[in-house]
């Protein structure tokens, strides 16, 4: 079963780190565009969203399983608790990103500004996300 878990966690992390670095790499394509050009493209591309939250949905249930044998043993692993609290930040980075996302499809004059705001935002989350693996590595072994 552990197998299992581990098979459902990884493609939750290669579609919730993918869509991350997806983003990345089409905000440097559209930096390159005209304004009205890169706005639309930018637009077209919040659709890619869906699959970093069917991703982070599959790392958390899947993780929560995994973590059966260690909750046990959760205060004498700091780099797990730090793992978990990073884990955390990224969810609220997400929320805070789906929230931000909504404000740039429904339009108006701010959405340059929100689009910006995403990009900090994506930014984060994804060195956050960096760290989370470089966490589970290090605590899993």
């Amino acid at each position: 079963m552990r197998e299992v878990l581990l098979f459902i966690h990884f493609i939750g992390l290669a579609m919730g780190l993918g869509t991350s670095l997806a983003f990345m790499f089409l905000g440097m394509a559209s930096a390159k565009m005209e304004k009205a050009e890169a706005l639309k493209f930018r637009l077209n591309t919040l659709a890619l969203s869906r699959m970093g939250h069917i991703g982070l949905a599959l790392l958390l249930a899947s993780g929560i399983a995994l973590m059966t044998p260690h909750w046990s043993e959760l205060a004498s692993m700091p780099l797990l608790m730090a793992k978990l609290a990073l884990v955390i930040v990224l969810g609220a980075l997400i929320g805070m990103i789906s929230s931000v996302g909504k404000k740039v499809k429904m339009g108006g004059a701010d959405s340059e500004a929100h689009f910006k705001k995403l990009e900090t935002l994506g930014k984060v989350a994804l060195l956050t996300s960096l760290a989370i693996v470089v966490l589970a590595v290090t605590v899993f072994h």
